[in-house]
């Protein structure tokens, strides 16, 4: 049994672009980027950032392609999928690597907006900031702590 599996929460790096091929079906690519942090063999914090190319097809790539834009926040589920090809000014097989997305979830709005559901006021931006940020505990879990 194989299994090709990706899901990724980040927030969009540029603007989606959307095309039309050949045969009429619409496709929309963009980039995400993902974060995490951990501590280092010195048990400083570290903070590393991912980037990664994404696909969508359809009704879907229409869909992002309008309401989305770069700093969105976005949920992706899909396969990896790697292509090659030849480039003719360089002589050079080149590969990109990318999720092709079978589904998609739009984050939060942008913190700039208000709307009837979400006051604007400086607590409620306030608590905004704490909920994206997760802070670790300095301490290691143990398995044998987990009660299930």
């Amino acid at each position: 049994m194989y299994l090709n599996k990706a899901i990724l929460i980040g927030n969009l790096t540029r603007d989606p672009e959307l095309k039309a091929i050949a045969s009429g079906n619409k496709v929309c690519t963009f980039s995400i980027a993902t974060n995490r942090t951990y501590k280092d063999a010195n048990g400083v914090r570290q903070e590393k950032t991912d980037y990664h190319n994404i696909v969508v097809w359809g009704k879907t790539a229409e869909n992002v392609a309008t309401y989305m834009k770069k700093g969105s926040q976005i949920l992706i589920e899909g396969r990896m999928e790697t292509r090659s090809w030849d480039d003719a000014a360089t002589n050079t097989k080149k590969y990109r690597t990318e999720i092709i997305a079978d589904t998609v979830q739009f984050g939060s709005k942008s913190t700039g907006t208000s709307s009837p559901s979400t006051p604007s006021s400086n607590s409620s931006s306030k608590k905004e900031e704490e909920i994206d940020t997760i802070e670790y505990p300095d301490e290691q879990i143990n398995a044998e702590d987990i009660p299930f």
